[in-house]
């Protein structure tokens, strides 16, 4: 049932997609600023509590019913799970934007495709080359294919099923909103909602990393988790764009600090075999790889999401034949 309620929402999605004020949103929304004003103190422990009061009443229901409903006929909870992943799965929550700068880039409409990106990630994208805006937009498409699909598939296949699913879109959505500027807001809370997604993301965004690399250039996309994904503040999205990078060939981020020549002479009359970063007593900085993404990397971005989504899809059934046979 786990294979077919994923592909039907799938399917569903691509034929009719909602946007992100869809009805769950709106709840997890009006639960999340009922909670900041009810339990926000500035303390850990009122912010652990404010978020729980989101996440475990919801997550809670849609296991009842899950289950109320398994009892009840295997066809309604059929319906119950491609309903919610309907809900809370998608490409096209995002696609749009990434579709719609890929083509106004090919036309050259440089405007067009900075608006479009400031629109959908908030940066500053005035006077922003080619090269930027192609880089951040695979980035935030990176990020929000794993969090809209890959994660998402994930935690249907814990045993909560659609609970899980639930448990980790609200999650995400705390994470994210929590730790938006606002004047009013304590740290607090933004704090344990990172930590607590990061917690639930920690298994997921590693299983759609090694994705990334199967389907990809694999020895590239390991060489970039493990030598740069530390590019990127958020361990999570640094692991996730260094693979997806490396499994595309091109360069994400900013690069990492390089020594300049004093440093390297010093070394080299010490007769010590010069690596970057020793000035500092840090670790080595391994050399960049890759090549800068230009226009076409958007193209094979797409390519390579497919490629993964085929490959969890292959898996999914996989398992779905051996507990049915089993």
């Amino acid at each position: 049932m786990t294979f077919v309620s994923i592909l039907l929402a799938l399917i569903a999605e691509q034929f009719r997609a909602l946007g992100r004020n869809n009805p769950i949103f709106d709840i997890v929304r009006v639960l999340g600023d009922r909670a900041e004003h009810a339990f926000d103190t500035g303390r850990p422990r009122d912010a652990a509590l404010a978020w729980l009061t989101v996440v475990l009443p919801l997550t809670l229901a849609v296991v009842i019913v899950h289950y109320l409903l398994s009892s009840i006929s295997i066809a309604l909870t059929l319906v119950w799970n491609v309903l919610l992943l309907y809900l809370t799965l998608g490409f096209r929550q995002f696609s749009h934007y990434f579709t719609d700068i890929h083509e106004a880039l090919n036309r050259d409409d440089l405007h067009t495709a900075r608006t479009i990106l400031h629109e959908w990630t908030g940066l500053d994208t005035v006077e922003m080359p080619v090269s930027e805006i192609v880089r951040h937009t695979l980035e935030a498409a990176i990020v929000a294919v794993h969090r809209h699909v890959f994660g998402v598939f994930f935690w249907f296949l814990v045993p909560i099923g659609p609970g899980g699913v639930i448990l980790y879109r609200t999650a995400e959505y705390l994470s994210r909103q929590w730790n938006s500027p606002s004047n009013e807001r304590s740290p607090a809370l933004g704090c344990f909602a990172a930590q607590a997604f990061y917690v639930l993301d920690w298994v997921p965004s590693r299983l759609t990393s090694i994705g990334f690399a199967i389907v990809g250039n694999f020895e590239d996309a390991v060489y970039a988790w493990r030598n740069h994904a530390r590019k990127w503040n958020d361990a999570v999205n640094g692991i996730l764009l260094a693979s997806g990078g490396g499994a595309l060939g091109v360069r994400l981020g900013a690069p990492l600090a390089e020594d300049d020549s004093s440093v390297i002479l010093r070394m080299s009359v010490a007769g010590v075999d010069y690596a970057p970063g020793m000035d500092d007593g840090s670790d080595p900085v391994p050399p960049e790889f890759g090549s800068d993404p230009g226009v076409r990397t958007l193209q094979s971005a797409v390519g390579l999401v497919w490629r993964a989504v085929v490959l969890w899809m292959i898996l999914l059934a996989m398992i779905s034949l051996a507990l049915w046979v089993g």
